[in-house]
């Protein structure tokens, strides 16, 4: 680039960062434009909530995204000019001679705001979500179809007619929540079949090919659900946070020091090369990381403390313990198989295992020996919206045999785990610890399974992963057969192709 180029380059900078519009007008712009925020990431080179930050003004734009964010603003501004500002006007005492710009009022982390209900000023039907101008409206003016008269049809009554209506009972907060989940369920659930439809078009029926485009769109499409189960949502959350080194990988060959207690497991009595004639059955865990989905996940900035200071059953992180010795052979280690003893870093899902097993009810450990955490205040709530809406999604795609529609949801719910701690896959967040924590619940889930069959009279013969268990006897007993999240099927498909094998006692 010559001189005179490299200096007309930092004079346009100046000259539309001297420019920049307030966020409101941000927000304006896009809208107009019926632009999404993933298309403005997409084209200035940023994540999804960046632009939600920059829209709410909770942060400025920042290089390297700035200059073409700027000039995307520019060029929106010159096609959808700012309306002239009406004169000011006393507000009106009733909404019907309002016009109001159907926006919704939006936090620092660019998710609708709940506050006291009322009726909808564009569809008069209860809601807790507010216009910009502080006026009842559904989140972003998307409004179902009323099921009682609006608003504005109760304000026109006659003044001839003195009798105030009977103003509609406002529902409690539980079951207004319940509604805008099950509707927030109902659309986010329908994103799904129309990205199914959408690829069996672009392939003309090629299930191959349909398939293999929505497992390259799959990262994508779980972090638009996620944004769109987030839309009534009362917790914000650190996309971001400051991580200690302990979450930071040394390099991009190394792991970081967080231990999720993976299972590898083999009964000590029981050998595959011994002969014999004792029945095993290869058990599979349906959507072993789907079910994870539900575990306590920090939501804020994790804090420094030692000891037990920091332990509190409504925080979550990650800890350093020295575990207690396990002394029952014939079950899994909940630690897993370490090559090395002594203190290690684990999960909170971890050490809420191993408490449970030191407690009365169980007794099986001793409590392990907290040293330090790393820990915020956390919710066991907060990818439940989620979880529920691609489980609604799976169990119609299992109904109705549709395995492209189950590949795909199982390729969302993997990719957002694995994708979002450091990932360049995914911008969206970077929360290692929530990825090692639902990981290390999908072990504490196998290890509970495992241990029901134990108490069941079962021999545990094999525990791997997450979703691998191998008994002895009848397991049917124990479980319910099936392809549910909570139900388990025979394993097909690897080494053993039968599900079932034989194996002998293990001669001393």
């Amino acid at each position: 680039m010559s001189e005179e180029a490299s200096v007309e380059a930092l004079l346009e900078e100046a000259r539309l960062t001297a420019w920049m519009p307030p966020a409101v007008e941000r927000l304006r712009l896009r809208q107009a434009a019926n632009l999404s925020r993933a298309q403005v990431a997409a084209a200035v080179g940023v994540g999804r909530t960046t632009v939600a930050n920059w829209e709410a003004g909770s942060s400025e734009p920042t290089p390297p995204g700035r200059l073409k964010y700027l000039r995307l603003l520019k060029g929106l501004a010159e096609i959808y000019p700012a309306p002239a500002p009406a004169a000011p006007a006393p507000a009106p005492a009733v909404p019907e001679a309002f016009t109001p710009a159907l926006e919704t009022l939006r936090g620092p982390n660019g998710l609708a705001v709940e506050g006291e209900p009322g009726p909808c000023i564009r569809c008069g039907v209860i809601t807790t979500h507010q216009s910009i101008e502080g006026y009842p409206l559904h989140v972003g003016a998307m409004c179902r179809p009323a099921t009682t008269a609006p608003v504005t049809t109760a304000l026109s009554t006659p003044a001839s007619n003195p009798v105030s209506p009977t103003p509609a009972p406002v529902p409690t907060r539980p079951q207004r929540r319940a509604r805008s989940a099950a509707r927030a369920q109902d659309e986010t659930t329908g994103l799904i079949g129309r990205a199914v439809h959408e690829e069996l078009e672009k392939a003309a029926g090629d299930v191959d090919i349909a398939l293999n485009a929505l497992v390259k769109r799959a990262i994508n499409d779980v972090m638009r659900l996620f944004d769109e189960t987030r839309a009534t949502a009362r917790y914000q959350f650190t996309a971001y946070p400051a991580l200690p080194d302990i979450l930071k990988k040394p390099s991009k060959k190394e792991p970081d020091q967080i231990w999720e207690a993976r299972p590898s497991f083999r009964h000590p009595d029981y050998s595959l090369r011994a002969p014999g004639d004792i029945k095993v059955t290869a058990l599979d865990v349906n959507a072993a990381y789907l079910s994870a989905l539900k575990c306590w996940l920090p939501i804020g900035k994790l804090e420094h403390s030692t000891g037990t200071d920091g332990l509190d059953p409504k925080r979550s992180g990650v800890h350093l313990i020295t575990p207690a010795e396990w002394v029952h052979p014939h079950l899994p280690d909940p630690i897993g198989d370490r090559d090395e003893p002594g203190a290690l870093w684990v999960t909170n899902a971890t050490l809420r295992l191993l408490q449970r097993l030191s407690g009365p009810k169980y007794g099986l450990v001793e409590a392990p020996a907290i040293h330090e955490s790393w820990t915020s205040g956390a919710t066991e709530n907060f990818l439940d919206a989620l979880r529920k809406t691609l489980t609604a999604a799976r169990e119609t795609a299992l109904a109705e045999d549709d395995t492209l529609t189950l590949e795909y949801i199982k390729a969302m719910y993997s990719k957002f785990i694995s994708t979002m701690g450091e990932s360049i896959h995914n911008r969206e967040m970077v929360r290692p610890d929530w990825m090692h924590i639902i990981h290390s619940q999908a072990y504490a889930n196998l290890w509970g399974k495992a241990y029901k069959a134990h108490q069941a009279g079962l021999d545990i013969i094999s525990m791997m992963g997450t979703d691998e268990l191998h008994v002895t006897g009848d397991w049917r007993q124990v479980f319910t057969e099936g392809r549910g999240v909570s139900e388990m099927k025979i394993k097909h498909g690897d080494a053993k192709a039968s599900g079932e094998y034989t194996i002998g006692k293990a001669t001393r």
